[in-house]
């Protein structure tokens, strides 16, 4: 008896690489003003010269501007009212999370009161990417934890579960 040889292997055609998706405008305004309010909470300047500083980065003139110049300047000018709204659902003082979360958090806190036009649950999921960027190995949870929580005080319509 004779065995029948086996049929040769055939590699699989490579798949193509993936692009990465281009940024769009509104997701570069708010990881510019992450970086300005990162270096504000840092530093403490001025938030005139930390946007001076931001807007000579190469990155700059593909971003939102308006979105931008909303969210440095609203968070910085109401980072008490921001802190207040996210100490009910953080386990410390705001003064006590990463820089780079508590910033995270401020601009997804902004987003949450102030522009309504974009669904809580987009501004929550951009903050979350925001920190999976720039922040810590599992900080992105920590975001979604307290932002989601925080939507079911500043957007308590929207943010009302289903009911059967």
């Amino acid at each position: 008896m004779s065995e029948t040889p086996a049929p040769p292997k055939v590699a699989k055609p490579a798949k193509p690489a993936k692009r990465p998706v281009p940024k769009s405008a509104r997701r570069r305004s708010r990881e510019l003003a992450l970086q300005g309010l990162y270096q504000w909470l840092l530093s403490g300047e001025a938030a005139a010269e930390i946007q001076a500083h931001i807007s000579e980065q190469e990155d700059f003139a593909k971003c939102d501007r308006a979105h931008f110049d909303a969210l440095l300047h609203g968070c910085i000018e109401q980072a008490a009212a921001l802190d207040a709204a996210l100490a009910k659902h953080v386990d410390r003082k705001t003064s006590q999370l990463s820089p780079v979360e508590h910033a995270v958090l401020m601009i997804g806190a902004y987003e949450l009161l102030h522009c309504l036009e974009i669904p809580y649950r987009v501004a929550i999921n951009e903050a979350v990417e925001l920190a999976k960027s720039f922040g810590g190995t599992d900080g992105h949870k920590y975001v979604n934890g307290v932002l989601d929580r925080c939507a079911g005080d500043l957007r308590r319509d929207e943010a009302r579960p289903a009911r059967a």
